[in-house]
């Protein structure tokens, strides 16, 4: 397979509202299923539960990761991901990792929840509470911090999560990722100003499918880069060192 060859294309509405194709292709899947191999990390001996659908990009960790890492993969039916009891149910065999929205967490907490077990918890797709955090953390082996928008292939960044307080990082970037944070000038923000994210490296994607104009307001020019030949997305969204 050509690395620069398309593997999918997922249609997101994004803070717009209007539906858009962002084209990733083989190298940048590659490249976040092999960092996940690591950091948060997976092995043959996982036993790893699917509930997402197909149409979140968040699946392709839950199809590819195990497939590549010689684990067992679990999907659950539909009625299953829906409802917290049964799905804590099928999360108690021998199920070792999950990966799930904030949300699905909250419905199994409601769910009487109450055991510890011996699982690696995933969270991502919206922010993590301290408090949510706090909860899942006395039930689980580990819970992890994920965070990536659609045009960077999935997560770019995760972090463990330790119970306590104050806001939940999310985390350092995966391998060949690159974080910058900056100003309305594009310029480094100083340690604890808050900033634009703009995200670089293998992830990125190649654009949205037939939106030109739209590719180059969110994908530019890599403003770090001396030689002017990578490109950079830039999420919108606000973060802080």
């Amino acid at each position: 397979v050509d690395e620069k060859s398309g593997v999918y294309v997922l249609y997101t509405s994004g803070s717009t509202g209007n539906p858009k194709g962002v084209q990733i292709i083989h190298k940048s899947l590659v490249n976040f299923l092999r960092s996940m191999q690591q950091t948060p990390g997976l092995t043959s001996d996982d036993t790893l539960l699917a509930i997402t659908t197909l149409s979140f990009d968040i699946s392709g960790l839950e199809i590819f990761l195990p497939l590549v890492s010689g684990a067992k993969l679990v999907i659950a039916a539909k009625e299953e991901t829906l409802d917290g009891k049964l799905l804590l149910e099928l999360l108690k065999k021998d199920i070792t990792v999950m990966q799930a929205t904030p949300a699905t967490w909250k419905l199994l907490l409601e769910s009487d929840w109450n055991e510890k077990l011996k699982i690696k918890a995933l969270c991502g797709g919206e922010a993590l509470s301290r408090d949510l955090a706090n909860e899942i953390l006395v039930r689980v082996s580990s819970l992890w911090n994920m965070y990536g928008p659609t045009e960077t292939t999935i997560w770019s960044s995760c972090s463990r999560i330790e119970w306590g307080e104050g806001i939940v990082p999310i985390g350092k970037p995966i391998s060949s990722t690159q974080f910058y944070i900056v100003d309305k000038n594009n310029q480094f923000c100083a340690p604890g100003v808050q900033g634009e994210l703009l995200i670089g490296g293998e992830g990125v994607s190649i654009g949205y499918l037939n939106r030109e104009e739209l590719t180059k307001e969110k994908f530019i020019i890599n403003p770090f880069d001396k030689e002017k030949k990578s490109i950079v997305y830039r999420t919108g969204d606000l973060v802080r060192l």
